[in-house]
């Protein structure tokens, strides 16, 4: 499992490639599109950025995968969010307030069963842990229901 600062490296790196090619490469991974993804820090209360892939998309959300390369702890992200879910999500088409809504068990199941039909190496990283991987869907804040 690579090291949290062989992970910063590599999303420093993506963020360049992002940065000069004027947003013109960058945005896809693997087949997956990619997306940077901004919480707030819980500790610090700063903004955090991270980039990642989407394995799913469902309507005008956006599904990630708290997998951190299937660790025994969870992404740092992933707890920002736990703390305060509201995001902003950048992709090669704009920037978007959202919402990050955890995945209940029934709904994990079945998307996860749906990612891993495509994408293996997210079946891969479960099976590096005991932790269940959480799946996060990303709502603009405008289509979220208020609760």
């Amino acid at each position: 499992m690579p090291s949290d600062n062989f992970m910063k490296l590599g999303n420093a790196i993506h963020r360049a490639l992002i940065k000069v090619s004027s947003g013109k490469r960058g945005w896809d991974v693997a087949g997956m599109p990619v997306l940077k993804l901004t919480t707030t820090g819980r500790k610090s209360g700063g903004a955090r950025t991270v980039m990642l892939t989407s394995p799913l998309q469902i309507e005008e959300g956006v599904v990630i995968v708290a997998s951190k390369g299937g660790s025994e702890k969870h992404p740092d992200w992933f707890m920002n969010l736990q703390e305060n879910p509201e995001v902003i999500v950048e992709t090669q088409s704009g920037r978007k307030a959202m919402l990050a809504k955890i995945m209940d068990p029934d709904n994990r199941e079945a998307r996860w069963n749906e990612i891993i039909q495509d994408f293996k190496n997210y079946d891969e990283y479960q099976n590096r842990t005991d932790r269940v991987i959480p799946l996060v869907i990303l709502i603009p804040k405008n289509l979220s229901s208020s609760d």
